[in-house]
């Protein structure tokens, strides 16, 4: 009887232990296929507990213990796992959705300008959602031009991306889970599927295999973002999170020393910054240094032409889906000139009414990209 009592501490204090490791970025377990174990886990969670639970207490009480005091040791340190596991690594702890989720206008602002953002706009509304304020809580539920979009970030893989939060034609609430492959998870409150960040797809649960819908948005800074859309509405600091912001920029300049979020300054290295492009079934990645340099890189994906650039802050780029076969573009400061005509940097005909039609790009780490997209073309 004895041996049940320990039986029940070792494998309760296992299993919580496991019930972490899986989804959280510890050593060796992003690099494993494993989120169906894990799944399986969290969704039996209770099972296992009250198992090991119920071993421990016929251990307990089935036998003559000389020195019962002495079992408080063993309990008191599957007592603090379980706390550690639960509560102080658990994601949804770890980092919060904003209690005030407040935007206003660019006279109001009080974000540096030289922070990056997500833009969105949608039926002529537009609203940048600073990465200081999404890298810390993951996603910013929102509604914009009557459209409910979740703005979701991940600092490990560096991407931005926005979605509709619907599932089952129904407006859907999520919480942060964990990671899969370094990549940002969100559980479903209403069927507990799971979610990754960077496609928006369910990789577990009852909705395995569907997708929410992506809308179009643009990483910027947020002075070029308010440049081409001065009307915009801008996400401002939740004051019950001031502490949790980065207040540096190290992590969007890539300065950051940090093992999981910082960068690597040399080409197609693991943590190295590329430009991520997806037509139709194609994908296809650049390299930030060399956009850098050319700030305008022309290409072709299929049959499809490409037009790639970068702003003069060295921050912001833009996509675009190409008129012709073998256009001759160039770029005067953040003006694109094409066929005697101008455009702004984000594709908007300057001195025609003609605009060019934009296609979604991602800025990540090289190790995101290739995870997540099998098969690109470099």
């Amino acid at each position: 009887m004895k041996k049940l009592f320990w039986v029940g501490i070792i494998c309760l204090l296992v299993f919580e232990i496991l019930n972490v490791y899986f989804i959280m970025p510890m050593p060796g377990s992003q690099r494993m296929n494993s989120i169906d174990v894990a799944y399986f886990l969290y969704q039996w969670r209770w099972v296992f507990r009250c198992l090991f639970g119920l071993i421990i207490i016929v251990g307990l009480f089935k036998n003559k213990w000389k020195r019962k005091w002495l079992l408080i040791f063993p309990v008191g340190i599957l007592g603090a796992v379980i706390y550690m596991a639960n509560f102080v690594m658990a994601a949804d702890h770890m980092f919060y959705q904003p209690e005030k989720l407040l935007l206003v206008n660019a006279a109001e602002n009080k974000v540096d300008s030289g922070r990056l953002v997500i833009g969105v706009i949608n039926n002529g509304e537009a609203k940048a959602y600073p990465i200081q304020f999404l890298g810390f809580h993951h996603q910013v539920q929102d509604t914009i031009g009557g459209k409910p979009v979740i703005v979701t970030y991940c600092t490990v893989c560096r991407t931005g991306r926005v979605f509709e939060p619907l599932v089952n034609a129904k407006q859907e609430q999520f919480r942060l889970v964990g990671m899969d492959h370094f990549n940002a998870m969100f559980e479903d409150k209403t069927t507990g599927s799971w979610w990754r960040q960077i496609t928006g797809e369910a990789i577990a649960g009852k909705l395995k295999g569907e997708h929410l819908p992506e809308i179009f948005s643009t990483q910027t800074s947020l002075a070029e973002w308010l440049r081409l859309n001065p009307k915009s509405l801008v996400m401002q600091s939740d004051p019950a999170f001031i502490k949790s912001y980065d207040s540096t920029t190290k992590y969007e300049t890539g300065k950051s020393k940090s093992k999981l979020t910082g960068t690597d300054s040399l080409s197609w290295k693991n943590k190295s910054w590329v430009i991520g492009i997806k037509i139709d079934k194609e994908r296809k990645v650049y390299d930030w240094n060399k956009l850098k340099t050319e700030r305008l890189i022309q290409d072709k994906i299929n049959n499809t032409s490409l037009l790639l650039v970068l702003a003069t802050d060295d921050k912001s780029f833009f996509a675009f889906e190409t008129p012709d076969a073998n256009p001759k573009f160039s770029l005067a400061n953040d003006t694109i000139i094409y066929n005697n005509h101008r455009y702004r940097i984000d594709g908007r005909g300057i001195d025609t009414s003609f605009s060019l039609k934009p296609i979604p790009a991602y800025q990540e780490f090289w190790h995101s990209w290739q995870t997540f997209n099998p098969g690109t073309k470099k």
